[in-house]
Formats: structure tokens, sequence, C-alpha cells
């Protein structure tokens, strides 16, 4: 029999859920599962955001790797350096981000437009790794945002709360060049944001703040599009076949290894450490939980191709395609116990010590509490 366990923040959530289509087939990430881990540390004081990260409060912080295209390395480097590096205290997960770009351009002004229609920062951070109700924020060079509320993944049904915003939300940024003017090469620009916890910890478990050793799913992407000077103004560069404007590039903290960043279970591990940036330092600390997810994961991604080619989910992991290797982890039982009917499917593994971690066909993944 399959159990279900629904928990939403909020009856208003709940509502819009209901009605929402399942997905007729979920594409599997193209790249092997490897996600970056990191480890943010303490401010050593209140970051001010003005969108200097040149301030003592960051010069510990260190910058990540620089991001890679949405599909992986293979589809090699990207044409413009972007890196972010993170602090976090009582009070606010603060980001700070570089984009390197020698055209600074940015035209939406209003709150919660289309934001990555203009080249843009954005944010993803999914606090409890459920995949589900989880927060994305979008800015432009301009420092319009766009906040918004996941309640799932598109594939999965959605939807996007366009309404939620980031009560308390600071942020900012710094040109360095001119923006908007083609007359002139630029170096780049950066983004300086402030989210409290206050706002952050409603989609946590529990509903708190991170506390030392905590890990979140988080990502961090880039929109950039190609430009052409028009009239002595900045337009998107079309396609000289079709007349319409260049796809944009996806660049990207993590790679989902197709060109859709709302896959959360592709998202990066940020650790949050107990430790003032510069003052010492932590290890990641793997958890064997993460192995049992991904191989659910892989499971929830047979089951919609069954779906989808076979017009059924299926009980049977070698029905399924799936191998031993890819579903046969140390410390967990095996096999995994699936369960099915015409229109759901979930499945579980029992740890040794107990613990038990499910997937459905939402794709939600949760542990037994």
């Amino acid at each position: 029999m399959i159990k279900r366990a629904m928990g939403f923040l909020s009856v208003m959530v709940v509502l819009i859920v209901l009605g929402f289509p399942a997905p007729s087939k979920v594409p599997e990430p193209k790249i092997p599962f490897d996600p970056p881990k990191t480890i943010c540390y303490r401010a050593a004081s209140p970051v001010q955001i003005d969108g200097d990260l040149d301030e003592d409060v960051w010069s510990k912080a260190t910058w990540s790797d620089a991001f890679l295209d949405i599909e992986g390395s293979s589809r090699g480097k990207p044409r413009f350096r972007t890196m972010i590096k993170m602090l976090w205290d009582d009070d606010y997960f603060y980001i700070g981000a570089y984009l390197e770009e020698p055209n600074v351009w940015a035209t939406l002004t209003k709150r919660d437009s289309i934001i990555y229609q203009d080249n843009d920062f954005e944010v993803f951070i999914d606090p409890d790794g459920d995949t589900h109700n989880y927060y994305e924020l979008e800015m432009n060079a301009l420092n319009t945002i766009w906040d918004l509320f996941l309640v799932k993944p598109y594939r999965d049904g959605g939807p996007a709360i366009h309404s939620w915003d980031i009560q308390g939300l600071k942020s900012a940024v710094k040109v360095n060049g001119t923006l908007n003017d083609p007359n002139d090469k630029d170096k780049g620009w950066f983004a300086e944001i402030a989210m409290p916890w206050e706002v952050l910890k409603e989609a946590a478990f529990p509903k708190s703040s991170p506390k030392a050793g905590d890990q979140w799913r988080l990502n961090f992407s880039r929109v950039e599009y190609r430009l052409n000077v028009v009239d002595g103004n900045y337009v998107k560069a079309n396609d000289p076949s079709s007349g319409k404007p260049l796809p944009e590039d996806n660049w990207v903290w993590s790679p989902s290894g197709l060109v859709n960043i709302h896959y959360p279970e592709m998202w990066g591990y940020v650790q949050f450490s107990g430790k003032i940036a510069g003052r010492g330092r932590d290890s990641f600390q793997d958890k064997p939980e993460e192995k049992a997810k991904w191989a659910l994961r892989k499971i929830y991604y047979a089951e919609w191709a069954s779906r989808a080619e076979k017009g059924a989910f299926s009980s049977d992991w070698k029905v399924l395609g799936l191998k031993e290797k890819d579903l046969k982890l140390k410390g967990y039982g095996f096999p995994p116990v699936i369960q099915t009917t015409d229109s759901l499917f979930e499945a579980f593994y029992k740890g040794e010590a107990g613990d038990i971690w499910r997937i459905r066909e939402d794709g939600k993944v949760w542990k037994d509490r």
C-alpha cells in the first residue's frame, strides 16, 4: 500500500497544487551525478549591501570555480566568467556574484518582470533537499528583482507562485563600466544579496535557520544573450535564418545535464560552518543518504520513461531497465521496494540504522519522520 504524507506551507499552496497535470516523461540528465560541494562560513560582521565585494567582510570568503554551461563541460567554456561567494550570520544569508561582461545591458525596471528576458543572475534554494517547495530569485544589472516560490519543479506540475516576495530582501548592483552604453567596453558587474532567514526557514525542515553542519541544496545561474548595436543601442542578436533572437546561453554553478535549471536534485551542496570566514577551516561531510536519494531518483526517471513508452509504471526494477550496480548501496536493503498503481508510484530504501527514504511520482524525496 502506498503511503501519502502531505505537507505544504499553507492552505493557499494546497489549493494551487490541486488539479495540476502529471508529467508525461521526465528527461534524465546526460551527465554523471557530481554536484559541487562547498562550505559557507560566517561573516565576521554584518554585511553592508551596496554591491561592493571588496569590503573586508568579503575578503576571507572564497570565490567559487567559474560557472559551466548548464549542459556540462562538454559544451565548452562559457564566453565570460561568472563566480559566486557566500557568507551567513544569525539574520541573513549573503551572496556575492561577479559577472564578467564587456557589454553591461539591462532594460527591465518593474519588480517581478520576467527578468531572464534580460541578461541576469539567478539564485535557487531548496532548504531541505526534497526538490519541492524551493525559492528562486533573479536580478538584472538594474537591480530589478523577480522572486518566486516553486511548489514543485515545472516538470512535476509546478506551479510557480509569482506573488510571493522575499520580505526583508536586500540587494545591490555595482557596474564596472557603463550600463547600456555601447560606446565603450565594460569589465562586468557585481551583485550582492542578503536574504533573511526569517523567510528562508519556511521551506526548511525543521522550520529554522541552518545550524553549523547543516546542508542545503542551491544553484546559481546566469542567462546571457548575444547583442548587437543598432542606432546606438544594444539589441538581442537575431538568427539570420529565422529572424528570431538567438537562444540565450545558460551558465551555472552546478550543471543539470540538460537545458533546465529546475532539476533540484542536480544542484550543489552548501554546508554551513560555525567558523568565521578566515578563522579556521571545516571539511565537507558526505552523507550516506545522498546515495540512496540519487538511486531513488534513477527509479523516478525510469518510472516516467516506462509510463511514456509502455503506458504504465512498473514495480520491477529490472523491467524498468535499471542495473543492480545503480541500486545496491552500502548500508541499505536491496532491492528497494517499489509500489505502483495506475497513476502513482512510490519507492523506498530502508537503512541498517532504521532510516527510510522515499520517492513518489511527483519527484518528492523524503525521510520517514
